[in-house]
């Protein structure tokens, strides 16, 4: 018996008249590999994604964060240009990260202990590591007698 297929080798390739030709992407696609675990690459993206640890503040820095707040407590009307730099905590496992959002300030609110700006973002005071501002630079603000 021979196996050389020299009965068929020169014969037309056949063409179904009943059934429309398959195209290339649709016959590569029999053969790409075959994801038996859905949604693993994004578990194992997930845990290697790093999240920050929380800064807790020393007395010192918390004495003068309340300071820079409430000097812009009593310029609000002015509605002065700040940085604000905070924690963001991660939604889906422990830790965060540490954000800066710049604008004007609009409101602080004591009850609610949130700084919200003029675009709108409330920023919980608890989670402020910093405020910038020109205001700050020098001695300006160190100077200023907070108690009144």
């Amino acid at each position: 018996m021979r196996y050389d297929y020299s009965d068929i080798i020169n014969l037309p390739h056949h063409v179904s008249k009943t059934h429309p030709q398959m195209s290339t992407q649709d016959r590569a696609a029999q053969f790409s590999p075959f994801a038996a675990l859905t949604g693993y690459d994004d578990a194992i993206d997930e845990t290697a994604r790093l999240t920050g640890k929380k800064l807790e503040l020393g007395e010192e820095a918390k004495e003068i964060l309340d300071r820079k707040l409430q000097y812009l407590g009593r310029i609000i009307s002015e509605q002065p240009e700040i940085s604000v730099t905070y924690f963001v905590p991660d939604e889906k496992k422990d830790g965060g990260e540490y954000v800066t959002v710049s604008g004007n300030l609009k409101r602080i609110d004591e009850y609610e202990r949130v700084v919200i700006l003029i675009g709108g973002e409330r920023i919980g005071m608890e989670e402020i590591i910093d405020i910038e501002s020109e205001l700050f630079t020098g001695d300006f603000y160190e100077g200023y007698d907070f108690r009144e």
